[in-house]
């Protein structure tokens, strides 16, 4: 039978329940005595792990969702890794680099004997033509504008130069990549963790036209090839996606998973009675009713870890009446975060006065946004709609989820009691959703921005004009030039505050209303051990393990 959720007691494992679908094919019907998947996995080394949503592709250098960065960070390894604890950079296809006494050029040494996941030699040369890839305006890569602070990879990714030897990346031979920088980066060896600096097998992208085109099948079944400790091996579209390990993997020997099953359920009240019927090790969230009863179990699966990032709503400022910053600012205003965190999410997350959250890189905010009726009322009045008077009909966006649609009705509640102000709601699933932010086809929308290099940077440049991960329409000369120089700043107090400027100024215009500042909370297997996603949740699958004790 099913393990009932009023028990304060936690058994592992917990018996089946009858009848219970699984995703993947792997339905468990009948009686008792059907091995559950979770038993299997721990004998076969079978990680089974819900990720969230379908991925619409897996290119590094196009995607944008953590639902993507998930799987990739299972399929690609850049130079340096990050440990989630100490954050301290450590070597992976890299094995030790040097840095100029002027903190602008970088020289790494690649481990010898590198081999993609067909055989085909991983050489400096593939980070050379990646990087390539990433800034030739043709891609348009979404994160093209990261790799900027290279030396001339400002006028090529503009179509100003066309010729990219004069770009600061050199593979000097096979094994040593040189990368200069237009100025010191105090955090680049942490950016370097990021998906888009990884190489990309380019023999296979270029078999697949894949250079200058997104969505080209290099990325397919039976197509792509690893750099990582694992290879896919399968994909059916909105059921299951195989990773197997990857036995050309310079660090095989430390690998102890066979495959992980990557499963897309957006569901949370599903993916939770799949944890509970013995179908997945590991949920990507936890209902929000089921917190307190999981957090009252002995020996409980739940886990809830810190993480740096930012739950917000953006602004679309190109529509009406979203143009006028009178109007964000008053429905920010008007939000009651504490309510938020200490009534509906129940995980220990912080409310958000800032965008940027507390300690990536040190981050401390000058400024915040707080709860204030009366101002907003002043505002909302002085944009034209007293007391919502003439507020035109305005949709709330957010991607299908649970967790979304219950924080969309407590905000809804909190427009219309506060300011008098009705908003309806919509959702759409994860790859529909995605299109509407980049092509501002909506009014204000749910979102949410995860740190995965430890910096402050990474959540406020982009709302720089042009940022492809804008979405919202909206662009400011003084930000503009206030991020440039906070990238070029090399004493720490001076680009601290430079950082707390350029966040108050996204309070003050309200170009995104934060709500509140993630925890990571998830049901997970006893058995699983090594799993240590950390602040910056980072999936380093390689030191995942099972021990079947318990």
């Amino acid at each position: 039978m099913d393990l009932s959720l009023s028990s304060a007691r936690w058994r592992w494992p917990p018996q089946a329940g009858a009848g219970l679908l699984l995703l993947g094919g792997l339905l468990l019907v009948g009686c008792a005595r059907t091995e559950r998947p979770v038993d299997s996995g721990v004998r076969d080394g079978i990680l089974y792990i819900n990720n969230g949503a379908e991925v619409p592709d897996l290119d590094p250098h196009t995607v944008t969702g953590m639902p993507e960065f998930y799987i990739m960070d299972a399929l690609y390894e850049g130079l340096v890794e990050q440990d989630p604890d100490t954050r301290e950079i450590r070597p992976a296809l890299a094995e030790s680099w040097d840095i100029a006494p002027d903190n602008q050029s970088y020289t790494f040494r690649l481990r010898a004997g590198l081999t993609w996941s067909d055989g085909v030699a991983l050489t400096a040369n593939d980070f050379v033509r990646s990087y390539e890839r990433t800034l030739n305006p043709q891609l348009a890569a979404d994160y093209a504008y990261l790799f900027e602070i290279i030396a001339g990879a400002g006028p090529y990714g503009s179509g100003e130069e066309t010729d990219f030897a004069k770009v600061g990346v050199k593979a000097l031979d096979d094994r040593t990549l040189e990368i200069r920088l237009e100025h010191p980066v105090p955090f680049f060896l942490s950016m370097l963790t990021y998906p888009c600096w990884r190489p990309l097998p380019m023999h296979v992208v270029e078999e697949h036209d894949g250079l200058r085109r997104r969505g080209s099948r290099w990325t397919r079944e039976g197509n792509l090839v690893s750099s990582g400790p694992f290879v896919m091996t399968r994909w059916e579209p909105n059921r299951v996606l195989v990773v197997e390990k990857n036995e050309r993997y310079w660090d095989a020997s430390q690998v102890a998973l066979n495959a992980i099953h990557f499963l897309p359920v957006e569901s949370v009240d599903t993916e939770e009675r799949m944890f509970r019927s013995g179908q997945l090790h590991i949920t990507n969230v936890v209902p929000t009713p089921k917190i307190p009863v999981y957090q009252e179990m002995a020996d409980s699966p739940l886990r809830i870890d810190p993480q740096l990032g930012t739950y917000f709503y953006r602004f679309n400022v190109t529509q009406s009446p979203f143009d006028d910053p009178r109007v964000r600012r008053a429905l920010s205003l008007a939000i009651d975060r504490e309510a938020i965190v200490e009534r509906i999410t129940l995980a220990g997350q912080a409310p958000a006065g800032s965008f940027a959250p507390p300690g990536a890189g040190g981050f401390e905010p000058a400024k915040t946004v707080e709860f204030d009726l009366t101002e907003a009322r002043r505002l909302l009045a002085a944009a034209g709609y007293p007391n919502g008077e003439g507020f035109p009909a305005v949709e709330i966006l957010y991607n299908t989820s649970e967790g979304h649609r219950t924080i969309a009705e407590a905000l809804q509640q909190m427009w219309k009691s506060g300011l008098g102000v009705g908003l309806s709601l919509y959702n759409q699933e994860w790859k529909v959703f995605l299109d509407s932010l980049d092509t501002l086809d909506y009014a204000l929308a749910r979102s949410g921005w995860v740190a995965v290099y430890d910096d402050a940077n990474q959540f406020l440049e982009i709302f720089a004009g042009g940022n492809p991960n804008n979405h919202t329409g909206w662009a400011n000369e003084d930000y503009d030039r206030l991020l440039a120089a906070s990238m070029r700043e090399s004493d720490p107090a001076v680009r601290m505050q430079l950082l707390q400027q350029l966040d108050a100024m996204l309070m003050d215009q309200a170009v995104v209303a934060p709500i509140y500042h993630y925890t990571n909370i998830y049901l997970i297997d006893p058995r699983v051990r090594g799993w240590n996603p950390g602040p910056l949740d980072k999936r380093r699958y390689k030191y995942v393990y099972f021990e079947d004790s318990l």
